[in-house]
């Protein structure tokens, strides 16, 4: 009796231990997941912070140098309806911004989607044609784009009627392109609508391709994740292929579809080649009150877009029970 009220005893004492052992692995765990952020979480608040509350006061505010005195003076809303109302070219140029979203964010994740599922397979080289077709976002930011700028600058005129013949011949082959699409979709019912969309699509296949390569990889690890079992279960069923995509593949990936979409709206809002950043930058050089205002403006339509974007996608997701 006494043997047996010893052993309980032990294995009272010993439960909370094992408790504390968990706590423990779970408090370094945590420690280590705020050790790997902290740069990003200093960078945040000492540097990204300051220069948001700076540029919300140059919105609201007009700046005045007097006898080498800085004088600031409280405008409220003046930048912000200068900036819709007395420059012209803005609100046209957010128009513009925004056509050009609604045809890069369904060309771009269609086309990374259509090259995941075909890397995805087993073939010879597989991993070398990844490395390919992330090659352009590697080539396209920080020093090695500076690099690509400056050498095509020091071209010259010779690069510029190079140029110049490569878009008439450009202009030339979209014209025979549209005309042979037109011919072919035409007696199957589609609208001309389609047929210019793929043929723009076609004409910037390469700007696709250049920005493609993060949600190629995105996607192909999302059709990692899904078990071969089920394929394999689908093929005994003796579904095709097409099935297979339409009913196993596309629900599986959509989750990761709603972030690649999301990526890829603020990716196009954020490029310098956008249209819309490239007219801010160039009001900045002149006035910095109303490209603030500009700036704020621009970055309130885009966070509604996103919003909107993923909750719509959002009614379409599947997401995978894992108990």
């Amino acid at each position: 009796m006494t043997n047996q009220v010893n052993a309980a005893s032990v294995t009272k004492a010993a439960k909370p231990v094992k408790k504390k052992k968990i706590a423990s692995l779970d408090r370094r765990k945590a420690r280590a997941g705020w050790l790997f952020v902290l740069p990003f979480v200093l960078g945040f608040v000492l540097i990204y912070i300051p220069i948001l509350i700076e540029s919300v006061q140059y919105s609201f505010n007009v700046y005045r140098v007097l006898d080498d005195v800085v004088i600031k003076e409280f405008v409220g809303w003046k930048n912000y309806s200068d900036a819709l109302f007395s420059d012209a070219d803005f609100v046209q140029t957010l128009l513009t911004g925004l056509q050009e979203m609604a045809f890069d964010i369904p060309a771009i994740l269609i086309f990374s989607l259509f090259v995941a599922v075909i890397l995805n397979q087993k073939m010879v080289g597989r991993a070398a044609f990844r490395a390919i077709f992330f090659l352009p976002v590697v080539l396209s930011t920080g020093l090695m784009e500076s690099i690509l700028m400056t050498s095509h600058a020091e071209g010259g005129e010779g690069m510029d009627l190079g140029m110049e013949e490569s878009a008439a011949d450009k202009m030339k082959s979209a014209m025979a392109l549209e005309t042979l699409l037109m011919s072919i979709f035409d007696g199957l019912g589609f609208g001309s609508g389609l047929v210019t969309y793929i043929v723009t699509a076609v004409q910037e296949i390469a700007t696709i391709i250049n920005r493609s390569g993060v949600q190629i990889l995105i996607f192909l690890a999302a059709l990692q994740s899904i078990s071969p079992a089920i394929y394999e279960s689908c093929q005994i069923d003796g579904a095709t292929s097409w099935e297979t995509f339409w009913k196993i593949t596309f629900p599986m990936v959509s989750p990761m579809i709603l972030v690649n979409a999301v990526y890829t709206i603020i990716d196009n809002f954020t490029t310098d080649s956008n249209s819309v950043m490239m007219k801010i930058n160039a009001t900045y050089q002149t006035n910095m009150h109303i490209s603030s205002a500009m700036g704020w403006m621009y970055f309130l339509l885009v966070l509604v877009i996103v919003g909107l974007i993923a909750a719509i996608c959002s009614a379409f997701v599947f997401y995978q029970r894992r108990d």
